[in-house]
C-alpha cells in the first residue's frame, strides 16, 4: 500500500464515523496524485535513457529545461495535493525527448550546412533578397627551372646544338572585390573584379662549351605589371536538396571577360615583354556542378567542371615570327574534400583539386619567309596537369561576417608552388 493510501486509511480510522462519500473523494484524489507521480517518474526515466544513449554515442546533449512543476510535486509527496487543474496538467505532461542513434542518417535539409567549401564555389546559395559583399586577397608564387636544348639529336644521347638553363620566377598579388545577390532562395548572381600586381623574372644561362661563343653571358629579364584583372561574372542555382541520403546539388556558371591587360598588347623590346600582363586576354566560360553531402559533424563535397576558352586573332611579333592566332586549350577540372565543424564558429577544410588543361593552339608566320617554309605554320603545346592540395579554415566572427583562409600547395610540375587566399564575406542586406 502506498503512503498516500496509508495516510487516507489512518485518517478514516481516526475519523470513525466519517461520511463514506467524503472518504471516497479522498481516495479518488489520492489515486489521481499517485497516477500523476507515476507519469512523472516515467518521463524522468525516459530522459535518463535518452541521456545514456547520447553519452554512449558521443553525441552533443542539449540542455534540458528545468521541470519546476513536476519537481515540486515530486518533492511534496503526499503532504499536499495540487488543487489547481492547470498545475496538475502541467505536472503530468512529460517533455518529449528523441534519442539519436549512432550512425543515424541526418534529417532532410532544405539548405546546405554553413561549412565553407574550398574553391570558388561556396556551400551556401545566397537567400532571396540578401546581398553579400566579399573582399579577397591572394598571393601566388611559381618557380620553374628548365634545361633547354636547341639543336639536332643525331643518335640517342648525342646532341649537337646549344644548351641553356632557364629559371623563371613569378609572383602574383591580387586584391578583389565581389558581390553576391540572391534573386530567389535557389538562384544567386555574382560579380568579382580583381586588381592585380604581377612580377616576372627570367634568367637564361648558356652552358659553357655548348656553343661556339663561350663568352655569352646570362640574360636576365624582368617585367612588372599593375592594374585591373579579368572581370568574373557568376550564377549559381541549387538544383536539389539533401533528401533520402542524397547530396545537395548546386550548378555553377562562370564567365570571364578579358578586361585586364592581355599578353599580346604589352610593350616589347626584341620580342621580350617589358611589362607583365594582368589578364589572360581571352573570353572563357566555365560550367560546373558541386555536390555537398552532410554527414554530421562533417560535410563531404566535390566539384567537377569544364572550361571553354575562345581563341582570337592577334598580331604580335616575337622574332623571327609573327603570331597571328591563339586558342588557349580547354580544361577539365575536379576537386573533392571534407569540411569538419570544430564548434559553432570554426570549421576546418581539407581537399584536393586537379585541372587537366589541353594544349594551346598557335598560328605563326615567318617575318622573312624562305622557299622551304613560305607559308604560315600551326603548333600546339603540350597538355598541363595541375594538381593542388587544399587546406582551409573558416571562422564566423558574427552572424553577418566570417573569415576564410585557404592554402594551396602544388603537387605537379605544372602547378604553382604555393597560393594562399584570404576571403572576408560580409552580409550587407537582409530582408529579415
Amino acid at each position: 500500500m502506498t503512503p498516500a493510501l496509508i495516510a487516507v486509511a489512518l485518517a478514516a480510522a481516526q475519523a470513525g464515523a466519517q461520511d463514506p462519500a467524503a472518504m471516497r473523494g479522498e481516495l479518488e484524489r489520492a489515486r489521481a496524485e499517485i497516477a500523476a507521480q507515476r507519469r512523472q517518474i516515467d518521463a524522468q526515466e525516459a530522459r535518463l535513457r535518452a541521456l545514456e544513449a547520447r553519452i554512449a554515442g558521443s553525441a552533443p546533449t542539449p540542455a534540458t529545461p528545468p521541470a519546476t512543476a513536476p519537481a515540486a510535486v515530486a518533492r511534496a509527496g503526499t503532504a499536499s495535493t495540487p488543487s489547481d487543474p492547470a498545475t496538475i496538467a502541467q505536472a503530468t505532461i512529460p517533455t518529449p525527448v528523441a534519442p539519436i542513434a549512432v550512425g543515424q542518417r541526418p534529417a532532410d535539409r532544405e539548405r546546405p550546412p554553413e561549412v565553407a567549401v574550398l574553391g570558388q564555389e561556396g556551400s551556401i546559395v545566397t537567400r532571396r533578397g540578401q546581398l553579400t559583399a566579399e573582399m579577397q586577397f591572394d598571393y601566388a608564387r611559381a618557380d620553374r627551372n628548365r634545361a633547354l636544348f636547341r639543336g639536332l639529336e643525331i643518335v640517342e644521347s648525342v646532341l649537337v646544338g646549344a644548351f641553356n638553363i632557364n629559371e623563371s620566377r613569378q609572383d602574383i598579388l591580387t586584391g578583389s572585390a565581389a558581390a553576391r545577390y540572391g534573386l530567389t532562395d535557389r538562384l544567386e548572381l555574382g560579380v568579382r573584379l580583381p586588381f592585380v600586381h604581377r612580377a616576372d623574372n627570367s634568367v637564361l644561362v648558356p652552358v659553357q662549351g655548348s656553343t661556339n661563343n663561350d663568352g655569352a653571358r646570362e640574360v636576365n629579364t624582368s617585367a612588372k605589371g599593375t592594374g585591373i584583372g579579368d572581370l568574373e561574372l557568376s550564377a549559381r542555382y541549387q538544383i536539389a536538396t539533401a533528401r533520402g541520403g542524397l547530396p545537395f546539388l548546386v550548378g555553377n556558371l562562370q564567365v570571364v571577360a578579358p578586361t585586364g591587360t592581355n599578353p599580346f598588347s604589352v610593350p616589347r623590346i626584341n620580342g621580350e615583354a617589358t611589362e607583365a600582363a594582368t589578364g589572360a586576354g581571352f573570353w572563357g566560360v566555365s560550367p560546373s556542378l558541386t555536390a555537398i553531402l552532410p554527414s554530421d559533424p562533417a560535410v563531404l563535397f566535390g566539384t567537377v567542371g569544364y572550361t571553354r576558352n575562345f581563341g582570337r586573332s592577334v598580331s604580335t611579333v616575337i622574332d623571327p615570327v609573327r603570331i597571328t592566332y591563339v586558342k588557349p586549350g580547354d580544361a577539365l577540372s575536379f576537386s573533392a574534400g571534407i569540411g569538419l565543424a570544430l564548434n559553432e564558429r570554426t570549421s576546418l577544410n581539407l581537399g584536393y583539386a586537379h585541372t587537366w588543361a589541353f594544349g594551346t593552339l598557335t598560328r605563326t608566320e615567318l617575318l622573312d619567309p624562305g622557299p622551304t617554309n613560305p607559308g604560315p605554320s600551326e603548333a600546339r603545346s603540350r597538355d598541363l596537369q595541375i594538381g593542388r592540395l587544399l587546406l582551409g579554415v573558416t571562422y564566423r566572427v558574427t552572424d553577418r561576417a566570417s573569415v576564410n583562409w585557404s592554402l594551396e600547395a602544388g603537387v605537379t610540375e605544372d602547378a604553382p608552388d604555393m597560393r594562399t587566399v584570404l576571403r572576408i564575406p560580409i552580409l550587407l542586406l537582409s530582408p529579415r
